[in-house]
């Protein structure tokens, strides 16, 4: 099972081009799309949840075209990849059966209960037979750990809470792809941790696409990922092999905060950090920047910012005037 991105393109009214010639393929497992705010994330996420239509190109989920050598016996990918591959754009019924779907922000019926409201969403996703959509309510309530205050009204939970439910709502029907966009912005440390392990587990079967500007979240649980800025993918890659391509290329050095303009002035600077009133510089360079620097451990951080900053992956030259979606 993979989706298939090919050539897609949007652009919204005032010229606005939100993406601009999308390729991507996604195998099974999890998958992280990396991006700041306005990169085009949000854009592509509600494209493969048949929520808007690409200007051009095609989105395709199906079976897997990878060859057994590339890293999965062919026995094994009838049991997740059979049957004929669904056009997204013009099979939406057909997708929609098989979507599970966590948006950045959704609203939910405050006088409802989780119980209640799940229960209702069961039977809009085909699940009719009162016993069988009893025994999927109760099982996605404990798993989002929202069991306990299942008889309360939605519009008492907190927003960590909210979010617990979405995740139910998104995992019924066992979705063989499942998009969650932004899902950990907001949670404390242990809500975190809970949900990024019930998405990795969600990923021995099922394509999870993981949108977010969170670097930790793709590299504690993604084995590939893409990095889209201003709607064009600048990178995509195994997030261990992108940080190793950076072994003997990032440098680091401490400078006073006023000496941060010169120094970008003459050095490949790709991030900065505050630290006890002095500024912490990562610098990209194939070689030794100077004797005044050390070398830096690259992580998935420093490739990430190496990919903005145009040093890694392609970047094609745009007009300054050109905004963000």
């Amino acid at each position: 099972m993979e989706l298939q991105i090919r050539g897609v393109s949007k652009t919204y009214p005032k010229g606005v081009q939100a993406l601009r010639d999308v390729t991507l393929t996604i195998p099974a497992g999890m998958y992280g799309l990396l991006g700041p705010n306005g990169a085009g994330k949000s854009t592509l996420m509600r494209m493969i949840a048949t929520l808007q239509e690409p200007d051009t190109g095609t989105i395709t989920l199906g079976p897997s075209t990878l060859l057994p050598a590339q890293g999965r016996p062919e026995e094994d990918r009838g049991a997740t990849g059979s049957g004929p591959a669904i056009d997204v754009v013009r099979q939406k019924d057909e997708i929609r059966k098989t979507l599970g779907y966590l948006p950045q922000e959704f609203g939910v019926y405050p006088k409802a209960t989780a119980e209640s409201l799940l229960d209702h969403f069961a039977v809009l996703k085909g699940i009719t037979a009162r016993g069988e959509r009893k025994e999927v309510v109760e099982a996605l309530l404990r798993k989002t750990n929202l069991w306990d205050v299942r008889k309360q009204k939605l519009g008492g939970y907190s927003g960590v809470m909210r979010q617990r439910f979405g995740v139910a709502v998104a995992l019924l029907g066992s979705p063989r792809l499942l998009i969650v966009d932004e899902p950990t912005a907001g949670l404390d440390p242990a809500e975190r941790v809970r949900f990024l392990n019930l998405l990795s587990e969600l990923g021995q079967n099922s394509v999870v696409l993981l949108s977010t500007h969170i670097v930790e979240d793709v590299s504690e649980l993604c084995t590939r990922m893409a990095i889209i800025d201003r709607g064009e993918i600048l990178l995509e890659a195994e997030p261990l092999g992108a940080v190793a391509e950076l072994q003997g290329r990032i440098w680091r050095r401490v400078i006073s905060t006023d000496a941060l303009p010169e120094l970008e002035r003459t050095h490949a600077v790709i991030s900065t950090k505050l630290y006890a009133g002095r500024t912490i510089a990562h610098v990209y360079c194939d070689s030794t920047p100077g004797a005044e620097f050390e070398p830096a451990k690259p992580d998935l951080e420093d490739v990430y910012f190496s990919a903005i900053a145009g040093r890694i992956g392609r970047r094609r030259e745009r007009p300054a005037s050109e905004g963000r979606s």
